[in-house]
């Protein structure tokens, strides 16, 4: 007898395949960007360095002078008692978020805006950084670490430095138990079988002689759940010449 694919499982929308959100410490952000961010600046300071399993890097909690508490990804290097500021007129030291128009050409940065104000989209895995690579009249170019380059407005903020626990990828799980542990914090599905190693009745690339799939990857435009897997509408197909 066959049973539902696991794409048909996900689209239910089951708590077996929701992110356990409830378990997130808060979400990562820039302060608010008021008439202190714009004009002056405020200072905080860094109270603890906590670990979310919903962030691959750890966070730090600050607490500015407004009192105003707030989660930020942990530079590298960043510890306790340390002192932040956050503001146009911020010091360029690492760990302080200002706009792109004021830093130097050359300064890594992360937890990068996208829009004034958006509290930062770019950048915010463990390791990660980006590279300030030309300054316009209203715009900062940014080269990520994929060597894609993006002209941002120059009054969006990003913080000065490196994100913590950079290698971390490069540890390796040793055994499958630690890899299991990791995949479940997430709620993510793991391990993964092959659509071409199952029956043909619990997959539609299943059975046959060996691991072929036996028909076109691309999925049929009115196929229903159950069939429509492999290559949902592609933009092209085949090698790149």
């Amino acid at each position: 007898m066959g049973k539902r694919i696991i794409s048909q499982r996900r689209g239910r929308g089951t708590s077996t395949y929701k992110a356990p959100s409830f378990r997130y410490k808060g979400m990562v952000s820039h302060r608010t960007y008021d008439d202190t961010e714009k004009t002056g600046v405020m200072k905080g300071k860094v109270l603890d360095i906590i670990h979310c399993p919903g962030h691959s890097a750890p966070l730090a909690v600050i607490e500015y002078e407004n009192k105003e508490r707030i989660l930020v990804l942990a530079r590298n290097g960043m510890n306790t008692k340390e002192e932040v500021q956050s503001g146009n007129l911020a010091e360029l030291n690492a760990g302080n978020t200002l706009p792109l128009g004021k830093l130097d050409v050359g300064t890594q940065i992360y937890n990068i805006e996208k829009s004034v104000g958006d509290g930062g989209k770019f950048v915010k895995a463990a390791g990660g950084s980006a590279r300030i690579v030309a300054k316009g009249k209203t715009t900062v170019r940014i080269r990520f670490a994929s060597k894609k380059q993006m002209d941002i407005h120059s009054t969006c903020r990003a913080t000065i430095g490196t994100i913590a626990s950079g290698g971390k990828s490069e540890k390796p799980f040793v055994k499958a138990g630690v890899k299991f542990y990791k995949m479940k914090a997430r709620n993510k599905l793991w391990p993964k079988t092959s659509g071409v190693a199952m029956n043909s009745v619990d997959h539609p690339f299943g059975s046959g002689r060996g691991r072929h799939i036996g028909k076109s990857k691309i999925a049929p435009r009115n196929a229903p759940p159950g069939r429509k897997v492999g290559t949902i509408k592609p933009r092209r197909v085949g090698k790149r010449k």
